[in-house]
């Protein structure tokens, strides 16, 4: 099983393909399988990489507090064991929330960032900064299989067949090991640092996704080298709910910034 070992996880990934090095980094409560059509596509012109995040899939995570700050190093960790000195990241939701994290604090290491539903703060306004302490107690309260429900029910409307894996992939996480993750993702903050971002950046959000749309605007605005692409007929699972102008829009930013 390729792993490897940073600060006390022992953190799963995958690899396919040759050439330059692409990175996906998936959703909170996801894995890696959420990729499976883009690796299927890009693995014939790039070698690409997908990691489990900690806590996630078949990554572990050591017990104790969760530093919002370990998703973005466990990423230059594994770059650094698989010998990768620059790659292109793209992420999804929480995973586009550790790409951006990359960009600012090992900026040497990112060719480029795709960003899909990503946001940089959990406090963008005061409703988040309500929403938020309600979210995490209500979250320690619910069992997995309510959470795996919650999601699946908002999210898979415009591809059904994503439903199954959305239900089973967060309904098998561990419910300890899940709340001490949101915590930290939930404690991540980038605002601040968006404007130290200097590499092309392409962010990718659903027409149907009212999770993130006002927060990837921000980020589009302060991020000098970017660009915003509305995928139609898609939700927070962008990926999962269009595929193909999700990899359509990707293969046109990459041929220009790769």
């Amino acid at each position: 099983m390729p792993c490897f070992e940073n600060s006390g996880a022992k953190l799963y990934f995958e690899e396919t393909g040759c050439g330059n090095p692409l990175i996906f980094l998936h959703g909170a409560a996801w894995d890696m399988h959420q990729w499976d059509e883009q690796i299927r596509y890009f693995s014939k012109e790039y070698r690409v990489i997908a990691l489990d995040a900690r806590g996630h899939g078949k990554s572990s995570l050591p017990p104790g507090k969760v530093s919002p700050d370990i998703f973005w190093r466990d990423v230059v960790a594994m770059m650094d064991f698989l010998s990768i000195p620059k790659a292109v990241i793209c992420g999804l939701s929480m995973g586009g929330h550790v790409a951006i994290q990359t960009a600012i604090y090992a900026a040497e290491r990112v060719e480029c960032i795709i960003l899909i539903g990503a946001i940089c703060t959990n406090r963008f306004n005061n409703y988040e900064r309500i929403v938020l302490p309600i979210n995490r107690f209500s979250l320690r309260l619910m069992p997995m299989s309510w959470i795996a429900w919650s999601i699946s029910a908002g999210m898979g409307n415009f591809n059904p067949e994503a439903k199954p894996y959305i239900r089973r992939v967060v309904g098998s996480l561990n419910h300890d090991a899940f709340n001490r993750v949101w915590k930290a993702v939930t404690s991540m903050e980038s605002r601040d640092g968006l404007s130290k971002i200097t590499c092309p950046a392409l962010i990718l959000i659903g027409d149907h996704d009212s999770m993130t749309r006002r927060q990837q605007q921000y980020i589009h605005e302060h991020i000098r080298n970017s660009s915003l692409v509305i995928i139609e007929n898609a939700h927070h699972g962008t990926n999962l709910d269009n595929p193909e102008q999700v990899e359509k829009e990707i293969e046109k930013f990459l041929l220009k910034s790769v």
